[in-house]
């Protein structure tokens, strides 16, 4: 065997080359006896320079195997017995390390017998790196338990690293002020990695404190922070600190515009997307596919579809989540026919569905009550194995609730895991769509034998199902639950119990929970249901007096708010209040009235005489009046026993609905009270005629639960 060296590179090269040519083949052919000798000869002629510079040859290469081979012939050749050996053993455990070989690592640098700090640092890194987060904190220990070394900025990002991995946010502020303590300058490389912790833990004012101390930002300092605030949930915050990111001269990357573009989405903040749209343009940032998605998904959110297919159709390359997001955003945005024409295209162009695409379109068949759709995706999502996602086992249940066939849906609910909450959510909401309120609450019953964990959304969903049922007693029980269970304490759940309670008659219950509820948390809707409540009950002063007392607390009302107070005004004759109310929606809130406000304001206007005005609004209507609005017209025909308007209203709904029986018996009523009984007589013949019966009436009481 001929060593040669001829300087640095060449020694590398040709030693590699004879010990590959040479004595290696020799080794793994079962020749061992004849290699160590020459093993030996050939380390001893090289000499410890050149197996370090070999060495440090493969750990760049990444080598883990030569790396080995290596190890094994120095053993062999007595080197790791010398005064080199703890210089070797470092480098070799850097080397081990670097490559991934973490068990060997540790075991060669625990016998050495002062690691330096480098080491350590090495050590750590590849442990933090390599899913070993244990050994990394371990590691960080026994380094300061020795007493030898002080951690510097090298020291901490990976132990930062370590400590979230592990869900250790404790030992992540005892790092932090050890850092502190330490004297380390907060610089990108310790400041980054604790933005990200505190992000992580949810502690967006410390990460602030992080943020503001550092004396110096990169772009991913910039970064973690606007993805932490949207993370968050406080996407107004992530828009400041990119507003001033920008305003900084900070170049933003694609992982900004990837961070940035979602808070923008959530507040629909459209003017903010259209300027990062702008900026993805002209810096060149738009090439790669999470860029674009994120793009696409703003403009969703911002109900803009026409902007997001130009994204779409400008995309060279689409991927899963691509066409999900289109196949969401159509279904959000009140399309969900388009959403299904997307399907085929996809996987035209090769793109397989995943369990978020097919749960998006069955929801888009649940709102259609496409049962026959739904299916075929059923036996897709069962031949492609996805049928046990919870996803899918969610939307499944829902679009057959949807589409009238909640035997199938329970079926689906049959198979799946019983200690699962979403199915259990699912199957209630379904039974409550299908107005099964008692088998919605024999289901809860059983849940509660299955030992399934119960959360706020499993309320959401069984409530209704009292409201329903409007008893008292029933509903005492389920208060009694949840004033145990501690569930009362969240705002929808107890806006459940107040409309419960409105239903079974029992105002005063329903305002002593509202009245529980801290003033900063009533949202809305709990404001919405203690007002439909006093209106259904005709008790318009109080709805009003709680309309105004919402409006003052600083409280945006909502078409339905409105929709509640005005009814509430029309049942208890409070004309002018509801008039005032109806004009402090078009020109206070400028919102545009819906059918049921106009429904509202007819009936108020009819149920006051006020016939002939109200047929005026109804004229000045910006949309056709639908069969709500001119029956509140006929019914107050009926109260002031008008004929004309009264034909008018029955001529217009008979083209609506010709086999409404109601119709035909209100303006017969109307016949009749003014003595034209031979008209009155000729409608209920006609309505004979077409073979409508009137749906008799009933009454339910309930006594023994029988």
């Amino acid at each position: 065997m001929q060593v040669t060296v001829t300087g640095t590179k060449g020694k590398i090269a040709d030693i590699s080359l004879a010990w590959s040519a040479g004595t290696f083949p020799e080794l793994m052919n079962g020749g061992a006896s004849q290699a160590v000798p020459k093993t030996k000869q050939f380390l001893s002629a090289a000499g410890p320079q050149c197996a370090e510079s070999l060495l440090r040859h493969y750990a760049a290469t990444k080598s883990l195997a030569n790396i080995k081979k290596l190890h094994a012939h120095v053993t062999i050749s007595g080197l790791l017995s010398s005064h080199f050996s703890t210089h070797f053993l470092s480098l070799l455990t850097a080397a081990y390390a670097g490559c991934g070989g973490i068990s060997h690592a540790r075991q060669l640098f625990d016998e050495i017998p002062k690691p330096t700090l480098l080491l350590y640092n090495t050590l750590i890194r590849a442990c933090a790196q390599n899913g070993l987060s244990s050994e990394a904190l371990k590691l960080f220990v026994e380094m300061l338990a020795s007493g030898n070394h002080r951690p510097d900025k090298y020291t901490f990002p990976f132990v930062l690293k370590a400590c979230c991995d592990l869900s250790m946010p404790e030992m992540g502020v005892l790092v932090h002020g050890l850092t502190v303590t330490s004297g380390v300058r907060l610089d990108t490389f310790v400041g980054n990695p604790l933005l990200a912790m505190y992000m992580n833990r949810g502690e967006k004012e410390v990460a602030r404190k992080v943020f503001d101390t550092m004396w110096e930002r990169s772009v991913v300092s910039w970064n973690t922070m606007i993805s932490g605030y949207c993370k968050n949930g406080c996407a107004e915050e992530a828009l400041l600190i990119f507003n001033e990111m920008m305003g900084g001269g900070v170049e933003p990357n694609d992982a900004t515009v990837v961070s940035v573009l979602p808070a923008c989405g959530h507040l629909k903040d459209l003017k903010c997307g259209r300027q990062v749209h702008q900026l993805v343009e002209e810096n060149g940032l738009g090439s790669k596919i999470p860029v674009r998605n994120a793009l696409l998904d703003m403009y969703v959110k911002c109900g803009r579809m026409t902007e997001a297919q130009s994204v779409f159709e400008d995309m060279e390359e689409r991927d899963v989540v691509t066409w999900t997001t289109m196949i969401n955003g159509y279904i959000l945005n009140g399309d969900p026919r388009r959403a299904l024409m997307l399907c085929p295209l996809m996987q035209l162009e090769g793109v397989r569905p995943n369990s978020i695409t097919t749960a998006s379109l069955l929801s888009g068949c649940a709102n259609l009550c496409f049962l026959k759709h739904g299916k075929c995706l059923h036996g897709w999502a069962l031949r492609q194995k996805l049928e046990s996602d919870v996803s899918v086992e969610t939307a499944l249940i829902d679009m057959y609730a949807k589409c009238n066939c909640i035997r199938l849906g329970f079926q689906v609910f049959a198979r799946t895991s019983r200690k699962r909450t979403v199915p259990w959510n699912a199957i209630l909401s379904g039974f409550i769509h299908n107005r099964l309120a008692r088998e919605a609450i024999a289901l809860f019953k059983e849940m509660l034998l299955e030992g399934a964990h119960l959360d706020h959304a499993t309320f959401n969903s069984l409530l209704p199902a009292y409201a329903m049922l409007a008893d008292l007693k029933q509903a005492l029980n389920i208060h009694c639950y949840l004033m145990r269970s501690g569930f009362l304490s969240k705002v929808e759940v107890a806006t459940g119990l107040i409309d419960i309670y409105s239903k079974c008659g029992s105002l005063q219950s329903a305002h002593k929970i509202f009245n529980g509820i801290p003033l900063k948390d009533k949202d809305i809707i709990c404001w919405s249901a203690i007002i439909a409540g006093y209106g259904m009950h005709g008790n318009g002063q109080v709805a009003v007096s709680l309309f105004n007392q919402m409006v003052q607390n600083g409280v945006e009302p909502n078409k339905i708010t409105f929709t509640s107070v005005l009814h509430a005004c029309s049942h208890g004759g409070l004309v002018e209040e509801g008039l005032g109310l109806f004009k402090f929606m078009l020109e206070v809130q400028q919102m545009k009235p819906c059918p049921d406000h106009y429904t509202c304001m007819v009936d108020l206007l009819g149920r006051a005489g006020r016939l002939k005005e109200a047929y005026d609004l109804i004229q000045t209507m910006p949309f056709k009046p639908n069969p709500a609005i001119w029956g509140a017209l006929l019914g107050a025909c009926v109260i002031h026993e008008n004929v004309e308007l009264g034909e008018l209203a029955t001529k217009c709904l008979l083209k609506l609905e010709p086999e409404n029986t109601g119709n035909y018996v209100l303006m017969a009523k109307i016949y009749a009270a003014v003595g034209r009984w031979k008209d009155a007589e000729d409608t209920r013949h006609m309505m004979n005629e077409i073979g409508l019966r009137k749906t008799p009436a009933h009454s339910l009481i309930e006594a023994s639960n029988r």
